[in-house]
């Protein structure tokens, strides 16, 4: 997040464990960023609000990945299959990223 946009996704990727080789986990966080000021020690702070926390499961090396939604992610008012195809291809795209 920037001080231009007040929206960001924070993206981890877990994995493959020694238990499972093929898994791979990723976490994708997505909040709104709220700008103030502290008063009692005089510096601007910066908290996370409205954050949700969706994990996309692999078990093939995270070539398909599952996933369980419960959050509007388009905006469109239902959540349904096009916000599950956007969260699996932010998955798939984040995990074919080598290097951070």
């Amino acid at each position: 997040m920037s001080s231009f946009n007040q929206r960001g996704i924070f993206l981890q990727k877990l994995g493959p464990t020694p238990v499972d080789p093929d898994e791979v986990l990723v976490s994708m966080q997505f909040a709104l960023k709220d700008s103030g000021w502290d008063d009692v020690n005089a510096v601007p702070k910066e908290t996370l609000l409205d954050s949700t926390i969706i994990v996309a499961a692999s078990y093939d090396g995270g070539k398909s990945f599952d996933i369980r939604n419960s959050k509007d992610i388009d905006g469109d008012g239902d959540v349904d299959a096009d916000d599950k195809a956007k969260l699996l291809a932010l998955a798939k795209a984040y995990v074919s990223i080598v290097s951070p």
